[in-house]
């Protein structure tokens, strides 16, 4: 089986695929497909579905839902001696599993790439960090799960897995940077920080790679559009340590490449 929920939902057996039109069974799909080889309880199940109104007949209506998708999976193992649909999609005591071999959802193989360019980035090994952090990025197909409808359940799955994209992009950029790769990296985070103007690790990056590429006035421009951002929309200055890049900035700090990164 060969499951992305790291954009559209796509799910795969014998190159069948199991994901259903319907959009309840869609965010059930999604949600097992998150815990894979966890127990997913029935009560998370419902509050994913219907929320805080969940009707009656919410035990027979998720029956037929997870019935459904056993028949998608059936039919993709049709012919497979081993392995039936119950097998994969399997009741457990209070929810439901699916069983999914390691490597078999791509968050499991984002996560495990972004461990380890986090490893090699704390051994300071940068190339090797920068590296590893760009695979775990590039297996990202856009926004997770873009096109199913997500629930209260999903919503927070979602933005824990586009909090960890966010953390892998900005160490990443950040190896970059310790690599002096400065001059390479300036369109990326001049489009990054236009799309998150009051986000302040995206800004010092820039400041910091078009100061050391030589354009000293364009990262004092940085800086003074996060602060108007900052002060415009929330009444707060940037944080001092901000204050102390754009210091460096304007007294030439030749070293601010390598003393003043925003992870380093």
């Amino acid at each position: 089986m060969e499951i992305k929920v790291l954009g559209p939902l796509t799910a795969h057996e014998h190159g069948v695929s199991l994901v259903p039109s319907a959009a309840k069974p869609r965010q059930i799909l999604a949600l097992l497909a998150l815990q894979g080889d966890h127990v997913v309880t029935v009560p998370t199940l419902m509050e994913e579905i219907w929320g805080q109104n969940v009707p009656r007949s919410a035990a027979t209506t998720l029956q037929t839902y997870i019935l459904q998708l056993r028949r998608k999976i059936a039919v993709a193992l049709d012919g497979d001696p081993v392995r039936n649909a119950k097998e994969v999609l399997v009741t457990q005591h209070g929810g439901y599993l699916l069983q999914v071999q390691p490597g078999q959802v791509d968050v499991q193989e984002f996560e495990q790439l972004a461990l380890s360019g986090r490893g090699a980035y704390d051994a300071h090994d940068f190339a090797a960090a920068s590296a590893l952090l760009g695979k775990a990025l590039a297996v990202w197909q856009g926004p997770a799960l873009v096109d199913v409808p997500v629930g209260g359940v999903l919503e927070l799955e979602v933005l824990r897995l586009e909090e960890d994209r966010m953390a892998c992009l900005e160490r990443r950029i950040d190896a970059d940077l310790k690599l002096g790769r400065h001059t390479e990296v300036v369109p990326e985070l001049c489009f990054l920080a236009a799309r998150h103007p009051m986000h302040e690790n995206f800004c010092a990056q820039l400041m910091t790679a078009l100061h050391c590429s030589g354009s000293s006035w364009r990262a004092l421009e940085a800086y003074q559009r996060l602060r108007d951002a900052l002060v415009g929309e929330l009444g707060i200055e940037p944080s001092a340590r901000l204050q102390q890049l754009q210091h460096a900035v304007l007294s030439g700090d030749v070293d601010l490449g390598q003393s003043l990164t925003a992870t380093g």
